[in-house]
């Protein structure tokens, strides 16, 4: 009576097995089917999207060959010193990019390049960033958490965050490691607090003011100097053409004689 109850579950559990590997086999020809890079993994959201999960791969530069229809991408915890221009050209869905607990030093202009019109939110944080120029950002507008970075509180800083809609839990915690010009003192406070107070461009609003007057000046002495060596060249070239002509009767005269 025993022999029959094991049989059954034995074969349960072949069935079992079986399922889970037409299951895996499925999985494998969906992510095969959409591209799914070596170092990811996919799977298909609710709405027939991917989210595409690449973290604690260890990766060092963004993966190539991402999925077109790719909605959420997760690149946390991987060893990501840069991101180039055009990285994520190609992701028209793309709607979160979690870049957060890397290694990033560096945002090159044009990193987000394509992705103004669908991602919502951005995740920076715990990062190695300074300063974020607005060229990196473009026409950019999301939700971003720039958290735990060791930020140098300047005049670009000040430029690209209007840009982004800082996520309000993050704000206290996105600290002035520094400043430009120094002498500000916000080293150690929350940027926002700072902002309030302090107008980071306008050093380099004087300073630009003070160049343009250098270079009008130097223009206008040029310009100056110009007009008095054409003045006195003409002017010399005058006299000795008026004394010629005051020349020209007398030698009629003595052709007449003659």
């Amino acid at each position: 009576m025993l022999w029959p109850a094991a049989f059954l579950s034995l074969r349960l559990s072949m069935t079992s097995l079986l399922l889970n590997v037409l299951d895996l086999s499925e999985s494998e020809s969906h992510q095969t089917e959409n591209g799914c890079p070596d170092s990811c993994f996919c799977s298909e959201n609710v709405d027939g999207g991917l989210v595409v999960r690449c973290s604690n791969m260890h990766l060092i530069a963004v993966p190539h060959g991402l999925p077109n229809i790719t909605q959420h991408l997760y690149l946390d915890n991987n060893l990501l010193v840069t991101i180039p221009s055009d990285s994520f050209v190609g992701l028209p869905l793309l709607f979160e990019l979690d870049l957060s607990h890397n290694r990033l030093v560096h945002l090159e202009p044009g990193a987000f390049q394509g992705l103004a019109g669908s991602l919502s939110r951005l995740d920076l944080s715990s990062n190695q960033l300074e300063t974020l120029d607005p060229m990196v950002l473009g026409d950019l507008r999301a939700q971003t958490n720039l958290s735990h970075n060791p930020w140098l509180c300047d005049c670009r800083l000040q430029l690209a965050m209007p840009q982004l809609l800082l996520d309000p839990s993050s704000l206290a915690e996105v600290v002035c490691n520094n400043s430009e010009p120094e002498e500000l003192g916000a080293q150690g406070m929350p940027f926002i607090l700072v902002a309030a107070d302090i107008d980071f461009c306008a050093a380099l609003r004087r300073t630009t003011d003070v160049a343009m007057l250098i270079t009008m000046f130097g223009w206008f002495t040029m310009v100056i100097s110009y007009l008095v060596y054409y003045v006195r060249h003409n002017q010399e070239e005058a006299i000795r053409h008026l004394g010629y002509l005051k020349s020209l009767p007398n030698r009629q005269g003595r052709i007449i004689n003659s």
